[in-house]
C-alpha cells in the first residue's frame, strides 16, 4: 500500500477474485441480484499501440491516461449488452444526449496501488460499487451487479497492470462513469445508458504536493443552493460542476479551495471537494477527532469512513461525527485547542488545512490560522 495512503486501513489482507489473474486483488463481498452485465462475457480487444508512461514526478492529476478502457452498454429492451475493454478513445453520444442536457450522469473516483511486494491492491471497491448503485437509483439509471464490475474493473487493471506506478507518492486512479445516454430532448427517465471506466496514473491531487492547503474561502452567496433532501450525498457531476465559479471567486481572493458552508449557524461541511476533520480539544477538554455527520448534505466518503473506522479502532482518542460551527472553530482556534484541520477523499487522500479567511456577517473578513502538528 502506498504510504500516502497510511491513514486508511490496509488492504493487505484482502482476497483476490476470482479469474485468470491473480496478481490484482481486492475486496469482495455483496452481490446483487439483478439482470446485470456478467464479467465472464468479457470481450477484450487489446491495442496495438502503446503509449509512453508518464513521468511520476511531474503528473499533473487527470491529464493522462492509459491504453485501454472498459465500456459497458444498456437499453430497456436489450438489457446490458456484453462488457468490453478495448483501446482509450473518444465516445460517440447523440447531440441530445441527456447526460450532457439534464446531467443524468454520476461517476466514481477508486485507486490502486502497488504493496510491498509490488502486488497491485484496489482499495476497498466494494464501498465505492455501493455509493455508486445509490447513485445510480437517484438518478433513474439502471441497476447493476456490484461484485461484476468490480470484477471488470479487475480485469481492466490487469490489461493496463503496467500503468499502475511502481512509487510510494504515485498510484492508479479509476474513473467509472455512467451516463443516460436517451437520444431525445423530453426530461425522463433514460431508456439507453452507458457505464464505462478509464484509468489514469496520478500523483497529488494539488499542485502544491503533500503541503497544507494554501486557505479556504467561504462567502455566503456560495451556499444557498445547498439544501437537504437534494443530491449532495451522491456522487453527480452536478455537485462538482456547480462548485467551480465559488472555487476561482477563493483563488481571486489567494485561498486554494472553498470552505462550504450551511443554514444560518454556518455549519462547517465540506472543502472544496472533500470531506473535512476536525482534530481538537472539545468543548469538554477531550482530544477529539470530529466530523460532521451524514445528513444527505455531505458525500459518504470512503477515505472518510475509512479513517473513521481506523481511529476508533485505535480508541486514542474520541472519535464523533457532530455539527460543527464556524462559532465553534473560532472560538476554539481563539483558546488554542485546535491542533489539526483536514480534507479527506480519494484523489485528494489527507490535506492539511494551512488558512482559512472566514467572511462575517458585516463583510469583515478574518484570518483564521492553524498550528499544524509538525510545525
Amino acid at each position: 500500500m502506498a504510504s500516502s495512503t497510511a491513514v486508511p486501513p490496509s488492504a493487505a489482507n484482502a482476497p483476490s477474485l476470482k479469474g485468470s489473474g491473480k496478481d490484482v486483488s481486492t475486496r469482495n463481498g455483496m452481490e446483487d441480484s439483478v439482470h446485470s452485465f456478467k464479467a465472464a462475457d468479457l470481450v477484450i480487444e487489446l491495442s496495438q499501440t502503446h503509449k509512453a508512461k508518464p513521468d511520476l514526478t511531474n503528473l499533473v492529476f487527470g491529464t493522462v491516461f492509459s491504453d485501454h478502457m472498459l465500456t459497458i452498454e444498456w437499453t430497456s429492451n436489450g438489457g446490458w449488452q456484453k462488457p468490453h475493454i478495448k483501446p482509450f478513445g473518444n465516445l460517440s453520444l447523440h447531440p441530445a444526449c441527456s447526460a450532457m442536457h439534464y446531467a443524468v450522469q454520476l461517476f466514481e473516483g477508486m485507486k490502486a496501488y502497488r504493496d510491498a511486494d509490488n502486488k497491485v491492491r484496489l482499495f476497498r471497491p466494494m464501498l465505492n460499487m455501493n455509493r455508486m448503485a445509490k447513485s445510480a437509483e437517484r438518478a433513474c439509471l439502471p441497476a447493476f451487479d456490484r461484485a461484476e464490475l468490480v470484477e471488470c474493473i479487475r480485469r481492466l487493471v490487469q490489461v493496463d497492470l503496467e500503468w499502475v506506478p511502481k512509487s510510494d507518492s504515485a498510484s492508479l486512479y479509476m474513473r467509472p462513469t455512467f451516463l443516460g445516454t436517451e437520444p431525445s430532448l423530453g426530461v425522463k427517465k433514460p431508456s439507453r445508458a452507458l457505464l464505462y471506466v478509464i484509468l489514469s496514473p496520478v500523483g497529488s491531487y494539488f499542485s502544491t504536493g503533500a503541503k497544507p492547503m494554501g486557505g479556504l474561502e467561504e462567502g455566503l452567496e456560495t451556499v444557498s443552493w445547498c439544501i437537504r433532501g437534494g443530491m449532495r450525498d451522491c456522487k453527480m457531476g452536478v455537485n462538482y460542476g456547480a462548485s467551480i465559479y465559488a472555487q476561482y471567486e477563493a483563488v481571486d481572493y489567494g485561498c486554494q479551495q472553498v470552505l462550504w458552508l450551511y443554514g444560518d449557524d454556518h455549519q462547517i461541511t465540506e472543502v472544496g471537494t472533500m470531506n473535512m476533520f476536525l482534530f481538537w480539544n472539545n468543548e469538554n477538554g477531550e482530544e477529539e477527532l470530529a466530523t460532521p455527520p451524514l445528513d444527505g448534505i455531505i458525500l459518504p466518503g470512503i477515505t472518510r469512513q475509512s479513517i473513521l473506522e481506523l481511529t476508533r479502532k485505535w480508541g486514542e482518542f474520541k472519535v464523533c461525527e457532530r455539527y460543527l460551527t464556524m462559532a465553534d472553530l473560532r472560538c476554539a482556534l481563539k483558546e488554542g485547542r485546535v491542533k489539526e484541520m483536514f480534507g479527506s477523499g480519494t484523489a485528494c487522500v489527507v490535506s492539511p488545512v494551512g488558512r482559512i479567511l472566514y467572511q462575517g456577517e458585516v463583510h469583515n473578513y478574518y484570518s483564521l490560522s492553524l498550528q499544524h502538528m509538525d510545525d
